[in-house]
């Protein structure tokens, strides 16, 4: 297929462009489509190249358009380009499909919202005039990576301004907002392009959006914010909101913070250090075990961990409390194998090496309760 997107360097273009070279480009294999070409079209573009494209292309993405303007008279290009767009595909004999891109505004009677309303009647007109398969697509706040701050989207702001510890303003916390993720708006636009856009009536729509509270957003924020202090990284279920909105916050961060320092524990046998903690599903640490050390000494009553030796050569032993029989297992940087530490049994690492650190990757399924450490002393 032939793909022109108008539009093709803003937000959502971007996005859309990005990842069609990705299919174009043999990178993407997963969506059961072919990409020959794809023609950008923005607002620099020769104007003479429309034309062109509008009698080579298979399918159109129109995502042009402006929302804000310095005057009102500028909403009239949402209607006007789609016009020219129309007329240039008619006059080239192409029924290929169109998809426009509008928003929720259209409901609206604001001048944004009534320029938006305009440009979806007339693209359904065209539509059942010239027996054309079109996508008028109304959508909602729309966010994700690339996504300009200080301009119309509230969370792009809100991003850009709390991982550059910039003050941001919320007049009223309880505000919901819909909104539809960027990758979502992606995967929707490849269905389309398969004639499997999801439709109600008239109008397509993105079937996955989430309903959040300005206070909400705000602060999961500034807990992804603090997130190199308390290492602790929130629940981020699969396709949750939140997973979303942290990969959002991530591609504002500034360079200075793309890197953060870590707290370590440092004695005369190495090191420890804590990297990474999670709600629901345990800590990771980092154990530098220096030359003949051992370290451990201790069993849990239920707290369970995984051991990985990343580089050196160790030795790994394991007791049951109340019995002599030591299960051992020599590990080495050279040959990755996880070790269970197992309820119940007291267990240390040993550093085999007499010139090189043992470097350890720990994994325990609950993060440290200074309070209650289920940690008991023990040697094998």
């Amino acid at each position: 297929m032939k793909v022109l997107v108008t539009g093709a360097r803003g937000f959502i273009g971007r996005n859309l462009v990005e990842n069609l070279k990705n299919v174009r480009d043999g990178k993407d294999k997963s969506r059961d489509v072919v990409i020959d070409e794809i023609y950008e079209y923005d607002v620099d573009t020769a104007k003479e190249l429309l034309n062109e494209y509008c009698s080579k292309c298979d399918f159109v993405f129109n995502l042009a358009g402006i929302n804000r303007p310095q005057n009102a008279e500028e909403f009239n290009i949402n209607h006007s380009f789609l016009a020219q767009l129309l007329n240039a595909l008619k006059e080239n004999g192409n029924k290929c499909p169109v998809m426009l891109s509008s928003s929720t505004q259209a409901l609206l009677e604001n001048d944004y919202g009534k320029s938006k309303k305009e440009a979806e009647d007339l693209l359904l007109s065209y539509g059942k005039e010239n027996d054309v398969r079109v996508c008028v697509y109304r959508f909602p706040n729309v966010f994700g990576k690339w996504c300009r701050p200080n301009y119309n989207s509230a969370v792009a702001t809100f991003c850009n301004n709390i991982a550059n510890d910039l003050p941001i303003k919320v007049n009223d916390r309880n505000t919901e907002l819909t909104l539809v993720y960027i990758d979502d708006i992606v995967d929707e636009m490849f269905e389309a392009l398969k004639g499997k856009e999801h439709r109600e009536n008239e109008l397509c729509f993105v079937p996955i959006t989430h309903k959040k509270t300005l206070g909400e957003i705000v602060d999961l924020l500034y807990e992804f914010n603090k997130e190199p202090e308390t290492l602790i990284m929130p629940s981020i279920p699969k396709g949750s909101f939140e997973k979303k909105l942290y990969s959002t916050f991530l591609s504002y961060l500034p360079e200075r913070k793309v890197k953060f320092e870590l707290r370590s524990n440092t004695d005369a046998r190495g090191s420890f250090t804590e990297f990474l903690k999670t709600e629901n599903n345990g800590q990771f640490s980092v154990n530098v075990s220096k030359p003949g050390i051992t370290k451990g000494q201790h069993w849990h009553n239920t707290k369970w961990e995984f051991f990985l030796v990343v580089s050196g050569h160790g030795l790994i032993q394991e007791r049951k409390i109340g019995s002599d029989e030591i299960m051992e297992f020599e590990v080495s940087g050279e040959k990755l194998e996880p070790v269970h530490m197992l309820p119940g049994y007291t267990h240390n690492i040993i550093n085999l090496s007499e010139t090189e650190n043992l470097v350890t990757l720990m994994w325990a399924n609950e993060q440290l309760d200074k309070n209650r450490p289920d940690t008991f002393h023990e040697e094998v």
